[in-house]
């Protein structure tokens, strides 16, 4: 990978600033992570090649590694951690396109939509079990307790979403319980096993770090759909609401909407397939209620903790680099 290279896939990228100084470490991390999820089944091996050809942006894997070179020399098994981690991740991505029947992720097709939602879900378990795997293998209990509660926590939130559907009273509070679940729980998890792997007394400022971390970037996610960055988020515009999700840009101009206006907004949630012209109207009405602006607001504060969690750290690239990943979280358009 050279210096000019941005890890990506699809529309994805990730900030070169972030990664420069693990960039050697992430190809490594793409290595291992091949090797863990290899099988000498030509269906696995024919989805691996499929998911696995044109890496991600590996953001959690870079968290990982930048955390465990804060205030002091990083172990060995930071690379494996970091792969384990990642594969953690594509097995949420490839459940989570299954049972939201998507057809796209970072602009290129879903496992389910190439292939069946069958294989979709059998294809996570399996990324799932090789990297648990994996880790009993390093032998770190630890990093154990620490990945499996985030898997388990993200089931729930998968859960707490499909019971979110449809429902225009979702509260803000749920949402964010919601996002934590479902993001900043394995953010979280990367930071910590990064201090696992380099200064373990900084394993509570890490975690709470990248939960602060996840929930901002989540809420800039969402946000993305409204503002229409099909070329940064990969999937079209408007997509929420027409899998009638309620996201934070939405709750926040509801409360300013006029009742007519809430009333267009139900209408929509109840239409099986709405139309570009029924959901543009209701992008342009959570636009023009502040619901944007409102997000924004709350994305800038939970990244506003995260700089404070790492703040009066040891000074270095690793830190300049988190720094810049805050950065990153709420402005994914640059």
């Amino acid at each position: 990978m050279s210096d000019t290279t941005t890890v990506r896939r699809g529309a994805t990228t990730v900030s070169p600033g972030i990664q420069a100084p693990v960039r050697d470490r992430l190809d490594l991390v793409l290595e291992n992570l091949r090797g863990i999820a290899v099988s000498d089944f030509s269906m696995i091996e024919e989805v691996n090649a499929y998911l696995l050809d044109v890496p991600g942006k590996l953001f959690r894997p870079t968290l990982l590694l930048l955390a465990s070179d804060v205030g002091g020399e990083s172990s060995e098994d930071a690379v494996t951690l970091g792969a384990v981690v990642e594969l953690v991740h594509i097995a949420t991505l490839v459940h989570d396109d299954a049972v939201d029947h998507s057809v796209l992720r970072r602009g290129m097709p879903t496992v389910n939509s190439l292939w069946t939602h069958q294989i979709a879900i059998i294809m996570g378990d399996y990324l799932y079990s090789r990297a648990v795997t994996e880790l009993a293998r390093l032998g770190n209990l630890e990093a154990v307790r620490v990945l499996a509660t985030a898997a388990n926590t993200m089931s729930v939130g998968e859960m707490r979403q499909l019971l979110s559907y449809d429902d225009v009273t979702y509260s803000e509070a749920e949402y964010y319980r919601l996002i934590a679940a479902k993001t900043a729980s394995l953010m979280s998890a990367a930071c910590e096993m990064g201090a696992l792997a380099g200064v373990r007394a900084l394993r509570v400022p890490f975690r709470r770090f990248g939960h602060f971390l996840g929930m901002a970037f989540q809420i800039a996610d969402d946000m993305l759909d409204y503002a229409g960055r099909e070329d940064v988020t990969g999937k079209p515009g408007g997509l929420d609401l027409r899998e009638r999700k309620v996201t934070l840009p939405l709750v926040g101009a509801l409360r300013e909407m006029s009742p007519p206006e809430v009333d267009q907004i139900r209408h929509v949630f109840t239409l099986t397939d709405p139309g570009d012209d029924e959901v543009g109207a209701a992008i342009d009405l959570v636009r023009r209620n502040g619901g944007l602006e409102y997000a924004r607001r709350k994305a800038l504060e939970y990244a506003g903790s995260a700089e404070a969690e790492i703040a009066g750290l040891t000074p270095g690239p690793a830190l300049d680099a988190l720094s810049e990943a805050v950065v990153y979280a709420v402005d994914r358009s640059r």
